[in-house]
């Protein structure tokens, strides 16, 4: 399995883990953007395009015999922070409803565009199977 590391003294963080240690079978996810496993958006809402995208890890992480608790860490790339941080509630549910309470290290950063262009979000995931 996996342990989080957690410094001691340190704040404990919340929807995130300051850092995963792990041993097993390594899986990398590339970058997954909100469209559906046909490449169609069926949507433009961030928070739908967040579920979606999770979705998308998630399924990808199947096909290697693996489950979202074996995600050790993500990074995620919006296009807007104002949006993302407006709709930090909706993409928690989502998050919850997908990933379960699983909180693996994390990085979040706005950029200037994705490839898609209806792509409001992309998210790319490391995982480790336990051998």
């Amino acid at each position: 399995m996996h342990e989080i590391l957690q410094p001691e003294g340190w704040a404990k963080p919340a929807g995130y883990a300051n850092g995963v240690m792990a041993r097993g079978r390594q899986i990398y996810v590339a970058g997954q953007v909100g469209w559906n496993p046909q490449c169609q958006f069926e949507t433009d809402d961030l928070v739908g395009q967040v579920r979606q995208t999770l979705q998308n890890v998630v399924d990808v992480l199947k096909s290697a015999g693996a489950e979202p608790q074996h995600i050790t860490s993500m990074t995620w790339y919006f296009t807007d922070r104002a949006e993302y941080l407006a709709s930090l509630k909706g993409i928690g549910q989502a998050y919850r409803e997908v990933i379960g309470r699983h909180f693996p290290a994390m990085a979040a950063m706005q950029v200037v565009a994705l490839v898609e262009e209806r792509a409001k979000v992309e998210i790319q995931a490391i995982a480790v199977l336990p051998d």
